[in-house]
């Protein structure tokens, strides 16, 4: 065994931290301080400006958004006219080769090609094979069989809300007409996409619903990009649901397909199992740490770094050693009172 230079010798913490993850970003991590008390207007004002960062995954999916919007989603007029339902295919394929592209291609690039090796991935650990956990004994076939599952969902949801715009029977909003509502509802549409996320994954931890269908997804311990839509069909059903704001809202079919990339994008990005993909010289941010730690401890960071309900309702987890004791503590207090009162340890 190599002797390590002295100076060098790992202490007992980085030992046991290396049991949890390979790759950290600088901690603690951070949430956004809109729902910090006192108020911090320019603290909000600056992290805003972050997140809208042009090299950054937001303002990329609202540019992809676009052209999506542009170029490849069948005019209102025709899909209004009825008779010619060929636009339902044509979203269909389109969000096909979306999710391949992001998903698919992520895949092959950090994973398959390993292009970047094991720069910056939290957990240098390959997809897991003969598992009797997931579906074919393989955990990246598992997730390709299920991601598809909800890239039918999202068609469904998607074809819905642009049929009702083209019918009249969502309220529309055009730049033109409203451009100071237009850019707010821009803005207002990945915070509305947490506040959905939360609500609904925060219900999935709830006994019979863990238990039967969000554990699908908790199968997933060491994510890839394939990972991020894999989940039941009652979970990725209910994911895009929250675009049903658009028929009480004020709206552009922008914002809808904005908010749809969230989740046919942003969740194949999240999981990527990475924290940046390198081009050269250059960094993509990539992975969600925030949401990594919900995958390794379960009983944490139910909700997106936009919204407060974690730091809130106590379930904020930073990725300190220190919070992974506390949030490991809680989760066998948690435990042993389920298996008391049930029988169950969940």
């Amino acid at each position: 065994m190599a002797q390590q230079e002295p100076g060098h010798e790992q202490k007992p913490e980085a030992k046991r931290r290396k049991q949890f993850w390979d790759y950290t970003p600088e901690l603690p991590i951070q949430t956004a301080p809109y729902f910090e008390w006192p108020m911090q207007p320019f603290a909000s004002l600056i992290y805003l400006l972050k997140s809208w960062n042009p090299a950054g995954w937001r303002f990329l999916m609202l540019g992809f958004a676009w052209m999506v919007w542009t170029f490849a989603t069948p005019s209102l007029d025709r899909i209004a006219s009825g008779g010619d339902y060929r636009w339902i295919l044509e979203v269909a394929a389109r969000n096909l080769a979306t999710l391949w592209v992001f998903a698919g291609l992520l895949h092959l690039w950090l994973v398959t090609w390993a292009r970047q090796g094991q720069e910056a991935r939290y957990h240098v650990r390959d997809m897991a094979k003969n598992s009797t956990k997931f579906h074919f004994g393989d955990q990246l076939l598992d997730n390709i069989l299920w991601s598809h599952v909800a890239w039918a969902f999202w068609c469904f949801w998607e074809c819905l809300i642009l049929w009702c715009y083209a019918k009249g029977l969502a309220p529309m909003v055009t730049f033109d007409s409203n451009p100071i509502w237009f850019v707010a509802m821009i803005v207002a549409v990945p915070i509305w996409a947490g506040v959905h996320f939360y609500g609904l994954h925060r219900l999935l931890h709830v006994g019979w619903f863990y238990r039967h269908i969000h554990s699908w997804h908790h199968k997933n311990i060491h994510t890839g990009p394939w990972s991020g839509l894999a989940m039941h069909p009652g979970e990725s059903f209910f994911l895009f649901f929250d675009t049903v704001i658009f028929f009480l809202i004020p709206a552009h079919p922008i914002h809808a397909i904005f908010l749809f990339m969230h989740h046919g994008v942003g969740a194949p990005v999240s999981h990527a199992g990475f924290e940046h993909m390198r081009f050269g010289k250059e960094k993509l941010p990539l992975g969600d740490f925030f949401h990594q730690l919900h995958h390794r401890f379960i009983d944490c960071n139910y909700g997106t770094w936009d919204t407060p309900w974690d730091r809130w309702f106590g379930t904020f987890h930073n990725g300190t050693p220190e919070d992974d004791d506390r949030i490991l503590k809680q989760r066998h207090a948690v435990m042993k009172a389920r298996k008391k009162a049930t029988g169950s340890s969940y």
